[in-house]
């Protein structure tokens, strides 16, 4: 008998394989096959939205060897990813290879393991049209705000722009906060710290003013400090309140995407594409030595936190033998899922829970290594029992004012001798404290008056980001990486480090969205639109009738825009380059095409002279003393190189800067991230600082 099977990667295809056998012929689509073409618009908003699908450009070739391979099977199983992705590019599939809708050949694998392609194949079922409906109303909102607002953005702003549904909210939410930090008014306020060693110890600890017999005291200036601590200076400080207690840390649950994308960013650095790419790897099949391909973790689209009853089990066991009994709850941990979530799939879990990351380090990238590292650790601790705190809070008076001190130390340490939840606020943190009693009096080792000043909100990055959309319910699991890659490829948004910062352009469009297309960019009405989807997911409503809703008040807001805004250009400030323009004489500028930035003539048109767009760093080449500038790789990775090439060939991944190293006399370089500093790079210097 002769059986095809039709995934969407070659990697996954190599890893079913090896568990379906002979009788199986197993094949990739190589993602999506059909979809709505690019040079036009492809959706009949007059006929019922119909859109009109064509084969991907060059992919004929791969859809007539698919179609030839399914003429002479018996049987045809459409295994694309268990998601509305995947969902929809099964129908697209059995469309092309002319399978009935009917037809039972759908399968799902939510693990690239044995069990797991087992457990898929023994239970087929026809293509879930209310999902694929999903997938489609989707891509026809995304291609009708697409394809209608970006001609008009270009118009009014520049030639080249893109709106989108997700993107330009997104983009919103970026550009608000920052108009949060430029309205934001420091206010400036005193606190009173004090470093107190008691009666019959060595050790110091450390105590907070609080405020006095009558309450909290705010202070707002050096000169109430100053009073403070002039009404401190000589005060016995004894320790008057005591109180004791336990507290008990449980473990974060296991990853869902969004997490996933936010702990890799804090931990590992990874921006969300990364991210989701290694873990694509990690979930098709890695070749591991002594074990073969296998599918390292489970599906990485997911908002569901349900753990199988066998997975947990094997945590179980492994923790019970790494561990010791000690170290597993009272009864197996469950958690529940958000509000909403789909609960398609399990949380992100380690297919294979027994599989160590050290045991398989030498058979993965560094990537994948760390990636799964951190999977299977929080997993693990999420199976875990409590970490075990003791408590101390405690009052010290001095003179009528009340000190405050709180600390803790650890008494069993539970899950986080294996795990700790990273936190986008690096100075949230608890303090050690010790055992402290009643009415001891305290010597005073320090007490120090510190000026502060409130702070506006903290600006993006991609882990707040994604947390964030997440919250307001913009966008699915699927969706996170690719808009906030698309949103700083069309450079609305750039990044400094982790920090994510409006462009002038796109604070441009954001405002021009909000003053024409509010709905648009609401976020209210589109985590609204979110929520429609998923109903036509569920079969409760026709994903024509929501897209019909929809456009008849789009299409009437973009003709009132339109109308009022004809013959308005929206100017953005251009950045002048000291370049004169050898045709006019003018100061030529940096403009902002579709391809990225160039340099150009302000006269145009009546001058047309442009010239490519040279980043220059203002250092001196060490080699030849040309100009260092910033170049990019094809992936659109920065380095640096001398404009002097192909006749110096000096590059750096690493910034160079206008120093020299005190050692040997060489140039030095930057290196940002958490190993950031100053470096020197010749062999055999090892200077840093």
């Amino acid at each position: 008998m002769s059986n095809l099977v039709i995934v969407e990667s070659p990697a996954k295809a190599k890893t079913i394989k090896k568990y379906l056998g002979k009788d199986y012929d197993v094949v990739a689509s190589m993602g999506h096959v059909r979809d709505l073409p690019s040079a036009r618009l492809s959706v009949d908003v007059n006929n019922g939205f119909a859109p009109k699908y064509e084969i991907i450009k060059g992919k004929e070739k791969l859809v007539d060897e698919l179609q030839a391979k399914a003429k002479k099977s018996d049987k045809v199983y459409l295994a694309t990813d268990p998601d509305r992705e995947g969902e929809a590019i099964s129908w697209h599939l059995a469309y092309l290879l002319g399978l009935p809708l009917d037809e039972i050949d759908r399968v799902e694998f939510n693990e690239i393991t044995k069990t797991g392609i087992t457990n898929g194949m023994a239970a087929p079922r026809t293509i879930n049209i209310d999902l694929v409906n999903a997938q489609q109303a989707r891509r026809i909102l995304d291609r009708l705000v697409g394809y209608k607002l970006s001609p008009f953005v270009s118009q009014k702003i520049h030639r080249g722009l893109s709106a989108g549904r997700v993107q330009s909210v997104a983009v919103r939410i970026i550009v608000d906060r920052e108009n949060e930090i430029r309205a934001f008014k420091p206010e400036e306020y005193w606190s009173i710290d004090a470093k107190l060693i008691p009666k019959g110890s060595r050790k110091a600890f450390n105590a907070a003013l609080y405020g006095d017999q009558k309450g909290k005291i705010k202070i707002g200036n050096e000169e109430q400090a100053k009073k403070i601590l002039s009404d401190l200076d000589g005060a016995d400080f004894i320790i008057t309140k005591v109180k004791n207690g336990t507290r008990r840390k449980s473990p974060a649950p296991p990853f869902i995407t969004s997490t996933l994308q936010q702990e890799a960013s804090r931990k590992l650095n990874f921006q969300s594409r990364r991210t989701m790419k290694v873990a694509q790897e990690l979930y098709e099949g890695v070749e591991v030595e002594g074990i073969g391909a296998i599918g390292l973790i489970t599906y990485m689209r997911t908002d569901s936190l349900r753990i199988s009853n066998d997975a947990i089990a094997d945590a179980q066991t492994y923790i019970r033998g790494a561990y010791g009994d000690k170290y597993l709850p009272a009864k197996p941990r469950m958690f529940k899922s958000r509000a909403g979530a789909q609960d398609g799939h399990e949380a992100i879990r380690p297919s294979t829970p027994s599989i160590t990351p050290d045991q398989i380090k030498s058979s993965l990238s560094v990537e994948q290594y760390k990636l799964y590292k951190l999977i299977w650790e929080r997993f693990m601790a999420s199976q875990m029992a409590d970490c075990i705190q003791k408590t101390t809070q405690a009052d010290i008076e001095a003179n009528g004012y009340i000190f405050k001190a709180a600390g803790y130390k650890v008494d069993f340490d539970g899950f986080t001798t294996l795990y700790v939840e990273g936190k986008d606020d690096a100075d949230s943190k608890d303090n050690q404290i010790l055992s402290l009693e009643k009415d001891t009096p305290c010597k005073v080792k320090e007490l120090l008056p510190n000026q502060h000043f409130t702070q506006p909100p903290a600006r993006f990055t991609e882990a707040s980001l994604i947390k964030a959309l997440e919250e307001y319910g913009i966008g699915r699991p699927s969706t996170y990486a690719a808009t906030i890659s698309t949103i700083t490829s069309r450079e609305y948004v750039k990044r400094e480090g982790k920090t994510l910062f409006p462009t002038e352009l796109g604070e441009a469009l954001a405002g021009l969205m909000k003053e024409r297309f509010p709905k648009i960019v609401n976020v209210k009405f589109t985590a609204q639109m979110e929520q429609e989807l998923d109903t036509v997911e569920s079969g409760n409503v026709e994903w024509v009738a929501l897209l019909d809703e929809f456009y008849a008040d789009f299409e009437k807001t973009l003709k009132k825009a339109k109308a009022d805004m004809q013959g308005v250009k929206i100017q953005l400030e251009e950045d002048k380059t000291d370049i004169i323009c050898e045709k006019c004489g003018r100061q030529m500028v940096v403009k902002v095409g579709r391809y990225g930035k160039f340099i150009a003539c302000p006269g145009y048109p009546d001058c047309k002279n442009v010239k490519k767009f040279v980043e220059n760093v203002g250092v001196q080449c060490p080699k030849c003393g040309g100009d260092v500038i910033v170049k990019h790789t094809k992936k659109g990775k920065a380095f640096y190189g001398c404009s002097n090439y192909p006749n110096c060939d000096f590059v750096s991944w690493y910034e160079p800067i206008n120093e020299k190293c005190p050692n040997c006399g060489d140039i030095l370089y930057k290196r940002n991230g958490k190993k950031g500093g100053v470096f020197c790079q010749h062999e055999g210097c090892g200077y840093k600082k």
